[in-house]
Parts: structure tokens; sequence; C-alpha cells
């Protein structure tokens, strides 16, 4: 009898003891995909939401290299102006609109200053001089401001455009869409070179 009341105290000690580590939870632990830098970049983006759900898928790839991001950033937005020109030259085969024509005219002229800005981006060397990362950054800049200059150009055309709605809002939503990405990929090509230029 003396046994099992010295013991039912010391199992409850014993218990007792246990149950904090128990209840106790660990803080997550930071990813090392990089969807957290992706988050941490893209808050600092004019369409953040949009941003971090378009970038997220690619985490594996990008880690916490800026380099890629930017370069992926312009990828992403090349590849989904192309898929829109596509659509368009289908979609509006038959539509002889002078506002279509101008806005697909200003969609491959933002694809070719899309490529120019990948292409620069894949050359880019920053182990060279300060001066010559610069200039190469420079012209990234230039390229993607440019092809975001074109994508309002070709929504700017429908201003006056009439007709039953359809084509202009249906050009329109989508081109705005496109707009969001570029701007996403210049910001994140602002803040690369912030970040690499002393």
């Amino acid at each position: 009898m003396v046994v099992e009341t010295i013991t039912i105290p010391f199992l409850l000690l014993i218990i007792s003891s246990l149950i904090p580590p128990i209840l106790t939870v660990d803080p997550p632990l930071p990813s090392t995909d990089g969807s957290d830098f992706i988050r941490t970049i893209c808050n600092t983006t004019l369409y953040s939401d949009l941003c971090f759900s378009s970038l997220s898928t690619f985490a594996n790839s990008i880690h916490n290299d800026w380099n890629r991001l930017a370069r992926v950033a312009i990828y992403l937005t090349l590849s989904n102006t192309l898929h829109l020109v596509s659509y368009f030259q289908n979609a509006y085969s038959n539509c002889a609109t002078s506002a279509l024509k101008d806005c697909l005219e200003n969609l491959k002229d933002a694809v070719d200053d899309m490529r120019g800005s990948m292409k620069q981006m894949k050359e880019l060397v920053s182990t060279g001089s300060v001066q010559s990362f610069k200039f190469q950054m420079s012209n990234v800049k230039t390229w993607l401001s440019a092809a975001l200059t074109n994508e309002y150009t070709c929504t700017n055309g429908f201003e006056d455009f009439h007709d039953d709605g359809s084509i202009k809002d249906d050009v329109c939503t989508r081109v705005e869409d496109i707009k969001k990405l570029t701007s996403n990929a210049l910001a994140l090509v602002n803040r690369y070179a912030d970040k690499t230029i002393p």
C-alpha cells in the first residue's frame, strides 16, 4: 500500500514534466525552396499577389537568387505575351479593325523588347566592372520600359473604339494582365540592380 501511494505521485510528477514539451509548438522552419524569398521580394512590387502567385511555382529553381528571380519574371512575362499574341491572331483572325492590328503590332514590339532584356540578362556579367554592370542593367530596364509602353499604346488605341464591347473588353482585360506582369518584372529587375550595385 505504501508503494502504491508513492508510485502515484511519482508517476504524476513524471507525466506533468512531459506535458510542456508535448504542448510546445516549434516555430516553422524557413522554407528552403525560395518561396519566402519570393514572397518578401514580391511584396515590394505594385502587384504583389500576382507576383507571388506567378513566380512561386518556380521557387525550387529560384532559391534565393536575385538574378534568377528577375530572369524568371521576364521569361514568364515574355511567354504570356507570346501566348496572348497567338490568342488574338486566332480569336480575331476575321477582325479587320485598325485598333486590333495596331495592338498586335505593339504587342509584337513588346515581345522583341522582352527578348532583348532577356538576352541581356543571360549575358549579364556581375563580376566585371561596376560601370559595365550598370550599363547592362540600364539596357534591361530600357527594354522592359519600352515593352510596358508598347502595352499601354495597345490599350490606348481602343479608347475611341466603339463596338458591342466584346473585342475591346477582351483585348484590354488580357493586355492589362500582361502590363501587370511587365510592371512586376521591371520592379524585380530594379530591385536586383539596387541590390547588386554598391
